[in-house]
């Protein structure tokens, strides 16, 4: 909350130029002042406000923190339709992200944002400058971050977004930079809004309502405004798209169909044993499964089909209602009470696809012993939608329950005649996750098929006595089940995880502490009390095995928290600022170690002439353990990795896996992981210097440069990365030296048996990682009044990311992310512009949002571009626009058409894919959703 000063101060140049650049509302009104004397637009007065940033009101838009402001105009205009499509086409969000997109990862039904492609969770968010709730859900099944989507976006006044580490202010996670969501305050007519939408391609239908009313009482002493929106949108399937219905078709290799019946030796390769050649099971999956052929793989016939991976979600279906409410009342001129309180319900549904949704014997017996063939085998099988009836495999969608408030509520004012303004507040914050994930039941579903199909145990083995022996009916391997058998061995687990953070804060600003040859010195200072707690409590039978191939984290805890803040602002002299501040935090868990970090920065702002802003910062920031961190107990699970060391032995390398047995390029293995109550804080230096120019008062340039020199990260290690680099350091390839630490680690997080097959994988958190990150943005903002021919507004933002190196373990080289494709695909440029034209009653933007190179799949897999065969190398740039028209045919009502992704681009074409590739393109930097069109209309009841 802030308080506004009553001792207006002027505009300047400056502030005039960035006032009219990104408060499109006022626009109009300074691009007329300055008319009148392009040499000194007119005064106008200006009322202290707290923005982003600093704790002390002030006058400057720019100060030494570059803020970059998102208003609710700019979102209608640019076609944005959520909070997260905001932050996720933002220049600074350069980072690969996991979402709906990601099959099976840990939070499909979540939506984020990676800043300067640092983890998500090194972003603090804040709403109406108040801590979010964390998601309860770990992000990879490890790292704690913020769940975006149940921000009601027909709410928001605007989003604030501050780059560079902000944790001498707003405490742990500030590291990748602080984003402050702000509500609407006032709302002087009620607006009812409609909106409907689809995408060209089919799948996504949408609809949208919003009301916002304003509401005053007791002699204008209360006021406030209430508000509510709910939306419910399809989902898009796979299938409805050309580059993700079937297997690749442009790859290196034909389209290879999935061995949806597979039986398989470790000794004499694949097998086919159908007597009807298939004809029992070409009905499923749409009647696409054929009897296929793969040369050099055993019996080299199967059944399978080459649509299989169109059955799974690339977009989240979404019911979500949010109830919002602000309200201040005036005790008298000098004190106020306030609160702010919004509810998120949602329900989001995802499939995370038939390559998940399948059994096989390996998981109960490993292989069995047949005496008819006289070897050791396995029996995989997927499960087609015929077999889930009507509906197909939206019977067998998991769905995420969420609720979550966040609840603010205090006083403030000024103390007496004194120039110290207060504010006391508490802040309480709590999300609640129901997972009801779709299972298969491990006994159910075993004895399904022991009695259907393998028939009575005859013994063990004669070779190893161990295997069970078993002389399966393969003619009833090779059909499809009817729904009632599909839903004997199949249900809903519910997981339930929560998180609550309650914050009691107070804080004395006084913004005209003593005079100075440049002005008053401001000073705030604030302390902060509070508890955290999260907790995640899986279903019993994930984690006691009767749940058919799938465990799930478990853990809790709960920590008490402290902080205190001090910022002091010296405006040494006119054109000369000076900023100092510093806090103190300390969390103490229950049952393990207190962390407690100073942290402290010092900003300069330098005008030498009216117009121009030098400006600086360098500080420290940090970031906590989280309890996750701390409390997550060892938790397992079931995923498939490429045993690229085995594939190498057998001459297929990381980018001819496709070709290399199933049973080694797609490995199924059991991986553990779990915290640490010894963990210190992620710990980091960070700096920023740049200009704001503004030769116009309708012109302005910035200019930013960020480093972060971040240590002792703590983290997990990717699995698939993980045996990547294992085979790199047993064959020596690639510069990598087994006795390095990086390898001593690969090698003994790896378990293998004694047939030498991963079996397990182990990636427990530690504090090891160090990363340097230098970036640059670049914006330039431009107001043209063409008189006749209406207003035209012309915004861009540039990201470049300089450097980003990154060091897994003291005594490794450094990592170079930029260029070393196979530990990061993240675009090193992004950058987004977007042009507006206004005349009386009508609108139009053009939006266009770009990507930088990225890393093909085979540079990625081959961890280099320096390829012989010229094949690893980086995709071309790509760019989408968007284009929206707005009408308002009446004085109350508002028409507008908004299209997402105008040309209905795919992300660029990567054919070193291979053929068993079902989504041809990285998915965490491009969306295959394409062309969107949406119609909104927006009315104003009652008069002003």
């Amino acid at each position: 909350m802030s308080v506004r000063n009553k001792n207006a101060l002027k505009r300047s140049r400056l502030t005039a130029a960035l006032f009219t650049a990104l408060v499109p509302l006022a626009g109009n009104v300074l691009a007329q002042d300055a008319g009148q004397d392009q040499g000194a637009p007119r005064a106008t007065e200006l009322d202290k406000v707290v923005v982003t940033g600093s704790l002390i009101p002030q006058t400057q838009k720019e100060t030494f923190t570059p803020v970059t402001i998102i208003s609710a105009e700019d979102i209608k205009a640019r076609g944005f339709n959520s909070v997260s499509d905001v932050l996720q086409q933002s220049s600074f969000a350069t980072g690969g992200i996991q979402g709906s997109q990601t099959s099976a990862s840990f939070t499909q039904g979540a939506e984020t944002v990676s800043l300067f492609g640092l983890d998500p969770g090194y972003t603090k968010y804040l709403i109406n400058g108040r801590p979010m709730a964390d998601y309860p859900a770990l992000y990879n099944g490890s790292d704690t971050f913020n769940n975006i989507s149940g921000i009601p976006v027909d709410l928001v006044e605007r989003i604030e977004i501050l780059p560079g580490g902000q944790s001498s202010l707003y405490g742990s996670d500030a590291i990748a930079g602080v984003v402050n969501v702000i509500l609407k305050k006032q709302v002087d007519e009620t607006t009812l809004s409609v909106r409907v939408g689809t995408y060209t391609d089919g799948g996504g239908d949408s609809g949208r309502i919003s009301l916002a009313t304003g509401f005053n009482a007791a002699n204008d002493r209360l006021n406030g405004v209430v508000g509510l929106q709910y939306e419910s949108s399809e989902p898009i399937w796979a299938y409805q798209r050309d580059l993700t219905k079937q297997f690749n078709r442009n790859g290196t290799s034909a389209p290879l169909a999935s061995r949806d019946w597979l039986v398989f030796s470790p000794f004499t390769s694949y097998k086919f044993l159908d007597p009807a050649n298939c004809a029992n099971v070409t009905s499923a999956f749409g009647g696409t499964v054929e009897l296929q052929t793969r040369p050099g793989f055993g019996d080299e016939n199967y059944c399978g089909s080459q649509y299989s991976p169109g059955y799974r979600t690339l977009k989240n279906s979404k019911d979500s209602l949010q109830l919002y409410t602000h309200a201040t009342f005036d005790i008298n001129e000098n004190h106020h009470l306030y609160v702010d309180a919004l509810y998120n319900d949602e329900e989001v549904k995802y499939h995370v696809g038939s390559n998940y949704t399948w059994w096989g014997t390996g998981v109960e017996w490993g292989y069995y012993y047949d005496p008819d063939l006289d070897d050791l085998v396995n029996l995989q099988r997927a499960f087609a939608p015929e077999e889930m009836g009507t509906g197909g495999f939206e019977n067998s969608m998991s769905k995420d329950k969420t609720e979550s408030w966040h609840i603010s509520f205090g006083a403030q004012g000024r103390l007496g005649a004194s120039n110290w303004d207060y504010d006391l507040g508490l802040t309480t914050t709590r999300y609640e996750l129901e997972e009801l994930g779709f299972a298969r039941f491990a006994d159910e579903i075993n004895a399904y098929f022991q009695e259907h199909v393998l028939g009575p145990q005859l013994g063990l083995d004669p070779y190893y006595d161990a295997y069970p022996v078993f002389q399966p009916d393969y003619a009833a391997f090779y059909t499809l089940m009817s729904p009632e058998d599909f839903r004997s061995f199949t249900g809903y687990t519910s997981s339930r995880s929560k998180t609550t953070n309650n914050m009691l804060r107070g804080q004395l600003t006084n913004g005209e502490l003593f005079s100075l040859p440049g002005g008053n010195a401001g000073l705030a200072v604030a302390i902060e009390a509070g508890q955290e707690e999260w907790s995640y409590k899986p279903d019993a039978r994930l984690l006691n095995g009767d749940v058919w191939g799938t465990t799930s984290v478990d853990g809790g805890g709960e920590r008490d928290r402290y902080a205190a803040i001090a910022e002091l602002r010296l405006p040494i002299f006119e054109p000369l600022t000076v900023s100092l501040s510093g806090r103190y935090d300390r969390f103490e868990p229950d049952a393990a170690e207190t962390v407690d970090k100073t942290t402290y920065s010092l900003g300069v702002e330098y005008r030498p002439v009216e117009s121009f802003l030098i400006r600086g910062k360098y500080g420290t920031a940090f970031k906590a353990p989280t309890l996750a961190d701390q409390f997550q107990a060892e938790s397992g699970y079931y995923s498939t990795v490429t045993d690229y060391y085995r594939c190498q032995l057998l001459g297929f390398d990381p980018t001819e896996v496709d070709q290399c047995p199933a049973a080694f390029s797609n490995r199924q293995y059991f991986g553990t992981t779990e915290g640490s109550r010894d963990l210190e804080p992620l710990n980091a230096d960070v700096w920023n210097v740049g200009f704001v120019w503004a030769p116009l008062p309708t012109l302005s340039f910035t200019a930013d440069y960020f480093r972060w020199d971040i240590e002792d990260e703590v983290g997990s290690q990717d699995p698939d990365g993980l045996a990547l680099r294992e085979m790199y350091c047993r064959t020596g390839a690639n510069g990598y030296d087994i006795n390095s630490p990086v390898c001593v680690d690969a090698l003994t997080k790896i378990t293998r048996d004694s047939l030498n097959r991963i079996v397990e994988i182990y990636t427990p958190k530690v504090n090891e990682a160090q990363q340097i990150l230098e970036a640059v943005n670049v914006s330039a903002n431009y107001v043209w009044d063409a008189g006749s021919y209406g207003e035209f507004l012309f915004r861009g933002s540039y990201t470049n990311n300089l450097t980003h190196e990154f060091t897994a373990f003291e005594g490794d080289e450094p990592i170079d992310l930029l260029r070393n494709p196979g530990w990061s695909s993240d675009p090193k440029t992004k950058a987004n512009v977007s042009v507006t034209w206004r005349k009386n009653d009508w609108s139009t933007t053009l939006y266009a949002n770009h990507i930088g190179h990225t890393p093909n799949n085979r540079a990625r897999v081959l961890e280099t571009y320096d390829d012989p065969t010229g094949a690893a190398a980086k995709l071309k740039p790509f760019t989408t626009y968007n284009l929206s028209f707005s009408y308002a045919p009446l004085e109350k009502l508002d028409l507008s058409l908004s299209v997402s992704n105008l040309l209905n681009d795919m992300p660029p074409e990567d054919r070193t894919y291979p053929g068993t590739s079902g989504a041809p393109y990285n998915s965490s930097q491009y969306s295959a959703y394409g062309r969107a069109v949406y119609l909104e209309a927006r009315y104003k009841f009652g008069s002003k």
